[in-house]
């Protein structure tokens, strides 16, 4: 038996998420799967093509192996499989409007002109820009605030709340530390 350390990392899109993962990445030594990068096919123009669930969890399960890991992203239900094996989960909440910036900025340096009214992917960054604004209602059939925290208070594995404004090091940080003081457990 040998100890490991798996971290879920997860909150509404563009608070902060896949960016702390890859801090405490980098900061604990461990590997990091990101699940936008297994959730869409690869199709140009990009985000137009779902990948069977089913077909996520296996490539995930591959990428992430049997090693400590930070697993960033929104998984809940379709890849319940993978978080699991996780030891603590991490919830970043982070105000939309903030997210909203950070989306538009990101999808500008992604993207550039696509994006933009007459580009082949103003539609798809409409939609999305729509569907990350309704995070906070709690009627939105899709992910949302309320359904991350129902989701949250099921679990059986510590759960770590993290303030989305603060700096990437600041975030890295405390998750570290609560790593740190995290009883040790061993697994197989």
């Amino acid at each position: 038996m040998e100890e490991k350390m798996r971290i879920y990392i997860t909150g509404a899109s563009c608070a902060g998420v896949t960016t702390l993962g890859r801090n405490i990445s980098t900061r604990l030594g461990i590997g990091q799967v990101d699940v936008d990068d297994y959730y869409w096919m690869p199709t140009n123009p990009p985000f137009t093509t779902k990948r069977p669930p089913g077909d996520r969890v296996a490539l995930m399960q591959q990428a992430l192996g049997d090693d400590n890991w930070v697993l960033t992203g929104s998984c809940m239900i379709w890849g319940d499989a993978l978080i699991a094996d996780a030891d603590l989960i991490v919830f970043v909440v982070t105000p939309t409007p903030v997210r909203l910036e950070r989306l538009a900025a990101r999808e500008k340096a992604r993207f550039g002109d696509r994006i933009t009214p007459g580009g082949d992917m103003h539609a798809i960054h409409a939609a999305f820009r729509e569907w990350a604004s309704q995070y906070d209602d709690p009627n939105f059939s899709g992910r949302n605030r309320a359904w991350h925290e129902s989701w949250l208070s099921q679990q059986t594995v510590p759960v770590l709340q993290i303030n989305g404004m603060r700096s990437a090091e600041q975030m890295a940080a405390e998750v570290a530390q609560a790593v740190s003081q995290m009883p040790k457990q061993l697994k197989t």
